[in-house]
């Protein structure tokens, strides 16, 4: 072979591998530059930008089916199970301190407010991660929320322990015998833990999907919800507890921030 033939065949093999590198890097090649490059005339044109389209998509849909078939397993499993065992905790801890028949479907704490949120958490991240698949790929972000999650569970759950049978989900508005103020425990530090785990693990649970827009949301509409909650459960405390509850307010924070 004359070496001038030897050097345009080199020359066409390292323009194809220019076309191969650009597939895997996505990068855009014009269709001027299949029929206008000196060494690739000879080749059927047409077929070669059919042939590079199809590899492009081909290698688009590999990549967001590993992303879809890693990055959403993942993600939506956590997100699962954190909402199974959060809820499923709950029943289980209010059945067991005040008994099953004192207990209902409402201390499952699902409510359809509670699951509007949870559709439109869910409608947010599958939007995102078909039009920016990369923003679900900030691992350290994840794992923030997943430790978010884990933390908040944990002070929400210690709070119901440590209260016992003054622990309820629903404000009370007359006192009983069994109603006495709990100031021990991880009440020393804050006044209302089960609110600020809850804060936390639901912003958290968030986080932990890499939604922006529903981590702001999350956060804003449950912490209105405790502002607006906690002065009308503190009313009746005061009233219950007198000076007692006024001397350990003035000394403990609520728990939940810009709450005093």
């Amino acid at each position: 072979m004359p070496s001038s033939e030897l050097i345009k065949l080199l020359a066409r093999i390292l323009l194809l591998s220019r076309v191969l590198i650009s597939l895997i890097s996505f990068e855009a090649v014009p269709k001027k530059f299949f029929s206008t490059h000196p060494a690739l005339r000879g080749f059927d044109t047409p077929y070669l930008i059919s042939v590079h389209h199809r590899l492009t998509r081909s290698i688009c849909l590999t990549k967001m089916m590993e992303i879809l078939g890693y990055t959403s397993f993942r993600q939506l499993s956590q997100m699962l199970m954190t909402i199974l065992v959060f809820h499923g905790s709950e029943f289980i801890l209010a059945a067991s301190i005040h008994g099953k028949s004192n207990v209902t479907c409402r201390d499952l704490l699902i409510s359809g407010h509670y699951l509007l949120a949870l559709m439109c958490s869910l409608l947010e991240y599958f939007l995102e991660i078909f039009l920016f698949p990369g923003l679900k790929e900030f691992w350290w972000i994840s794992n923030l929320g997943f430790a978010m999650v884990v933390i908040g569970e944990i002070i929400r759950k210690l709070a119901i322990l440590t209260a016992s049978q003054a622990f309820t989900h629903t404000i009370r508005i007359h006192r009983d015998e069994q109603h006495k103020l709990v100031t021990c425990g991880i009440y020393r530090f804050v006044r209302h833990p089960g609110y600020s785990g809850f804060l936390i693990w639901s912003v958290g649970t968030q986080v932990m999907l890499c939604n922006p827009i529903s981590t702001i949301a999350f956060a804003v509409v449950v912490w209105k919800f405790f502002a607006d909650r906690i002065p009308y459960e503190e009313h009746f405390l005061r009233r219950f507890f007198g000076s007692q509850y006024v001397e350990y307010a003035r000394h403990v924070p609520s728990g939940v921030p810009f709450i005093r």
